[in-house]
């Protein structure tokens, strides 16, 4: 199994940044590669598409207001993988009221590509995608 994870700290309080991204149907709100995402199942699962039209599926695995993070597996997406997990989680930064680290973490499995490409692709989706949360936040 392959893994990834990569973190960003961003501009505003943990609080602020998990009102923003906390929802599992939130991320049109934050990351411009998800323009459409539609709840299905009470909020469990989403639907996503992105500018191409390319439908991705995802299940709420877990989630912890508490705590601020959740965890989702990819039901159907145009990736070379299976078996994908990933957690998306914010942390206080000590002494900072005014920062929140975001990580973004994903293992899965490859399908149909090696192993460091699967790794390279989603490295790149959650860096850019934490790095368009921090222009959010900036702004």
């Amino acid at each position: 199994m392959a893994s990834t994870s990569v973190s960003r700290t961003v501009p505003a309080s943990p609080e602020k940044v998990w009102s923003l991204i906390g929802g599992f149907d939130a991320l049109p709100d934050w990351l411009p590669y998800i323009p459409e995402s539609t709840a299905l199942e009470g909020g469990r699962v989403r639907r996503l598409t992105n500018p191409e039209g390319e439908v991705i599926v995802e299940r709420l695995v877990e989630f912890n207001e508490a705590e601020r993070h959740y965890s989702y597996a990819i039901l159907q997406a145009p990736f070379p993988v299976n078996g994908y997990v990933s957690t998306l989680r914010v942390h206080a930064v000590p002494g900072r009221e005014d920062a929140a680290e975001v990580q973004w973490s994903g293992r899965f499995n490859p399908d149909g590509a090696t192993e460091d490409e699967v790794v390279d692709l989603f490295t790149g989706i959650y860096r850019d995608g934490l790095d368009a949360l921090y222009e959010t936040l900036a702004a």
